[in-house]
């Protein structure tokens, strides 16, 4: 096994580039990128593509998976409870992540790799967490059996965090804030008005730090 080496899933988001960097600081890392829009030109990809030359991987790969779209598109098996005080199930969400770790756990026995990174977060809140954690753990397994390495590890380092602790654990850790991608929408500038925009605003706000992707991309008029 490459104990140097580790496969970060990495879709251009803040989250992603945060695991990156950490994932970076212990590894030789191998980007992968998953296109699940069929559109290699998206703002996201294009984050993803200024992250791979920040931080310079030792390999990067994009895998196209279209049909996550078609997913998406179709009713939720689980809909929202009607209680708004209360969230939604996990296990809808965490199921659709399935593919990609096998997309990852598929480079994992190609490079021979000791990790797999996921910028996976559903923050401290007790029963969301336990369930996260038990998805995390089934996965590890399902990795470690194929791959013949019982010491893989899947790797997800900001689980139990609020948006403002990702934010400031990726000011310690050097992230390219300024090379992400949070917006609905796919214009040169951030709208800063779509629930993402909003949500990231608030994250950097209750952090304490300025984002450098609003200094250049400013409110569009």
């Amino acid at each position: 096994m490459a104990k140097d080496i580790a496969i970060i899933l990495n879709n251009g988001s803040v989250q992603s580039s945060v695991v990156t960097a950490m994932a970076a600081q212990k590894y030789r890392p191998v980007m992968l990128y998953v296109d699940t829009v069929g559109n290699v030109t998206s703002r996201a990809k294009q984050a993803y593509d200024m992250q791979v030359a920040h931080f310079k991987p030792y390999r990067e790969h994009t895998v196209g998976m279209p049909f996550m779209t078609v997913l998406d598109a179709r009713p939720s098996a689980a809909p929202p409870p009607a209680d708004p005080r209360l969230s939604a199930p996990l296990g809808p969400q965490l199921s659709q992540l399935l593919p990609l770790i096998a997309a990852a756990g598929i480079y994992a026995i190609h490079y021979q790799a000791a990790a797999v990174y996921l910028g996976l977060r559903v923050g401290p809140h007790t029963d969301e967490l336990a369930q996260a954690t038990e998805y995390v753990q089934i996965w590890n397994e399902l990795i470690q059996q194929p791959c013949a390495h019982s010491d893989i590890e899947l790797v997800t380092p900001i689980l139990d965090l609020e948006p403002w602790q990702v934010v400031d654990v990726g000011f310690q850790v050097g992230t390219p804030f300024e090379r992400t991608w949070s917006c609905f929408d796919e214009n040169a500038d951030s709208c800063w008005a779509c629930s993402r925009c909003r949500a990231r605003e608030a994250a950097f706000q209750q952090a304490g730090k300025p984002d450098p992707l609003r200094a250049s991309h400013p409110t569009r008029k």
